[in-house]
């Protein structure tokens, strides 16, 4: 017997959940003059591609949400995955504000290795629940791997952090 896919409902809260995490982290990206003077690598992606790109992964995000939740046999399954959204939206959403608002990439990459981390343990949930939904959470994996590899440059050009 073959599950259903998600219905229009799983889509809109997994959308609505994934909208909220986004508006939130950009709200706290504010770029102020500490963050402008910041040295960067040659190789960062230019400015222009992280809207695109985050669009992107945040649709690839909902889509997976969504068919990992319709192929959750039971509520503990349901929990243990709204359970490993949640931690991860909590630290998409501070590393903006540790990097950004506290002006502390420092923090800001600590942050990001639990966030890379968080991205593979919602793989690993995914995983024997919908291959299409692990797979679909790989770009997010890589490219916080590539923002954690930018933080790091960064704390390194840039180091040491703190107020005066």
């Amino acid at each position: 017997m073959t599950r259903a896919g998600p219905d229009g409902a799983t889509y809109l809260v997994a959308g609505a959940a994934a909208l909220a995490v986004a508006l939130a982290g950009g709200l706290l990206t504010a770029v102020g003059p500490r963050s402008r003077a910041l040295r960067r690598p040659a190789w960062r992606p230019p400015d222009w591609a992280f809207g695109p790109v985050w669009a992107v992964i945040f649709a690839m995000i909902t889509v997976s949400a969504a068919l990992a939740w319709s192929a959750a046999a039971d509520v503990s399954t349901r929990a243990i995955l709204l359970a490993a959204y949640a931690v991860n939206a909590v630290l998409n959403i501070a590393w903006s504000g540790l990097f950004f608002r506290a002006e502390r990439p420092d923090w800001a990459l600590l942050d990001i290795a639990l966030l890379w981390l968080s991205i593979l343990t919602l793989i690993l949930v995914s995983l024997p629940l919908s291959l299409k939904a692990a797979l679909l959470l790989l770009p997010y994996l890589g490219w916080v791997g590539i923002a954690a590899c930018l933080n790091l440059a960064i704390v390194r050009l840039n180091g040491p952090f703190g107020r005066a």
